[in-house]
């Protein structure tokens, strides 16, 4: 049998938890009147470059959500590990997107935007914060609490 290591749980374990503190948070309406839903869920997850993930941090809390609303992205939950050696250099983040071409388009319109590119060279003058970045985009299961 192959012993499955701490990182390799991780995943799976915070996409689980991730999902029913969310179907606690969301009740979407197109659910209650039986409707499917169409929208996506993009699960993100940063590296930090080393030492930089409070820069990392405050450029989220500061600017970066406002500007992922601003570009009609939906800010569902972000999370930092509890143990090491994730917890010193790791940022998982949820959005919501109405589908995968309007990600694309939004996605390309918040790169596009002067504010993002004025705030990104602004957090950056000592290099980058991330050395990686992971996308995955998921759709919620039929029995999802939250769809």
């Amino acid at each position: 049998m192959t012993k499955m290591t701490y990182p390799t749980l991780l995943f799976p374990m915070l996409v689980f938890a991730c999902g029913i503190c969310l179907g606690i948070v969301f009740r979407p309406s197109s659910a209650a009147h039986g409707q499917p839903s169409t929208r996506v869920f993009e699960i993100r997850t940063y590296t930090a470059a080393d030492g930089k993930l409070d820069a990392l941090h405050a450029r989220f809390r500061d600017h970066t959500l406002a500007l992922f609303k601003k570009h009609d992205m939906t800010n569902v939950g972000y999370f930092k590990p509890q143990d090491a050696p994730l917890k010193q250099n790791t940022l998982i983040y949820i959005l919501a997107h109405p589908s995968r071409e309007a990600a694309a388009k939004n996605w390309q319109a918040f790169h596009d935007d002067p504010e993002w590119q004025k705030v990104k060279a602004a957090s950056e003058t000592e290099g980058p914060l991330t050395t990686k970045i992971e996308s995955v985009f998921a759709d919620p299961t039929d029995y999802s609490p939250m769809k």
